[in-house]
């Protein structure tokens, strides 16, 4: 589970008086990064790569780049030495999206010279003020996704909804065209929509953790990813005391998963190079932003049309469903929360 704030936030202050004398971008950007990840519980060599070489592509020439800080899909970090421009920084981190793969692409672009930080999230399209070291401790909700936190902005027919159920689709249709199908297939893809949900709602730890072992723990071409997610599957199963040691080694981002959801036996999915891309380009979805509506119809896409008029299944949309609980209690509740809130802040 992730931190607590306060734990989050005492770790920032630590953190603030620890580095307030640094200002070399060579001699302590690697330790500084170590550090800032810790504040928020996540182990940098889980997660992160320095000095990560990009190949930069120009009109008449290609230059190598190199970025300080890479979390595939989620954050890239450009340090300066102190007092240098975040804006050209800023500009330098834009340049190496070019020559990373879109399933890498990270959300977050954060530039900092020891003593400011400016933190953009690309998909929000969201350019947050530059604030100071000082600062920090109280700035620390804007780097919730490191710990595995995420804020769901709920709208209106969120097309990364109809993304999601077209994404799993394609993964249905392409196990199934290649005879895999029946229930087997079915509790596959109940399966793995569990744990691409897990992997960015802070079950599994750290964030991405599914991602990264399937992209570094199977072949390119897909021919051990049927047997390494039966592997998976079999370890979720299992309580952590229970599994062999070198299961606890390499699965020790996945928790014991209580529940029946992976205590079936099935034979593992045959899958291939493209099968393998389809499911990671499903991984490349942020799930935390995915509408817990839409894994009706999620699951509504791996049933039959017969099926689905046997059982009467039906996606409603989030939008509907809060249309009808707002005015029965949740306008309620959030009244009584502000005055709860506002009542608190009064008497601080």
């Amino acid at each position: 589970m992730p931190l607590s704030w306060t734990e989050i936030r005492d770790r920032a202050t630590a953190f603030q008086k620890r580095w307030k004398d640094d200002t070399s971008e060579q001699a302590e950007s690697q330790s500084f990064w170590a550090e800032f990840l810790n504040i928020f519980g996540v182990d940098r060599k889980k997660v992160g790569i320095y000095e990560k070489q990009v190949h930069l592509k120009r009109a008449r020439a290609v230059k190598n780049g190199r970025i300080d800080l890479f979390w595939p899909g989620k954050l890239l970090v450009e340090m300066k030495s102190a007092g240098q421009d975040l804006d050209k920084a800023f500009a330098q981190a834009a340049d190496y999206f070019e020559a990373l793969p879109d399933r890498d692409l990270p959300r977050y672009l954060l530039v900092s010279d020891f003593k400011r930080f400016r933190l953009f999230d690309l998909e929000e399209k969201i350019d947050h003020p530059e604030f100071r070291l000082d600062q920090l401790k109280d700035k620390a909700r804007l780097f919730g996704f490191i710990a595995g936190y995420q804020a769901q902005i709920i709208k209106p027919q969120n097309p990364v909804n109809a993304k999601a159920a077209a994404q799993m689709g394609k993964l249905h249709d392409a196990l199934k065209a290649s005879g895999y199908g029946g229930h087997a297939l079915e509790v596959l893809l109940v399966r793995l929509l569990f744990c691409l949900f897990a992997d960015d709602t802070g079950i599994f730890q750290p964030a991405q953790s599914f991602r990264d072992w399937l992209e570094n723990d199977t072949k390119p071409d897909g021919s051990d990813t049927g047997r390494a997610l039966s592997e998976l599957f079999d370890v979720l199963n299992l309580p952590e005391h229970a599994r062999q040691a070198t299961q606890r080694e390499n699965f020790a981002s996945f928790p014991y998963i209580n529940g029946n959801l992976f205590a079936e036996t099935h034979r593992p999915p045959a899958f291939d190079a493209k099968t393998r891309e389809l499911l990671l380009d499903a991984c490349v979805l942020d799930w935390t932003n995915i509408s817990p509506a839409i894994f009706g119809a999620l699951f509504q896409s791996i049933m039959s049309g017969e099926d689905r008029r046997k059982l009467g299944a039906h996606y409603t949309s989030e939008e509907n469903i809060l249309k009808l609980i707002k005015p029965l209690f949740l306008d309620e509740l959030r009244a009584e929360f502000e005055k709860i809130n506002n009542n608190g802040n009064r008497l601080a």
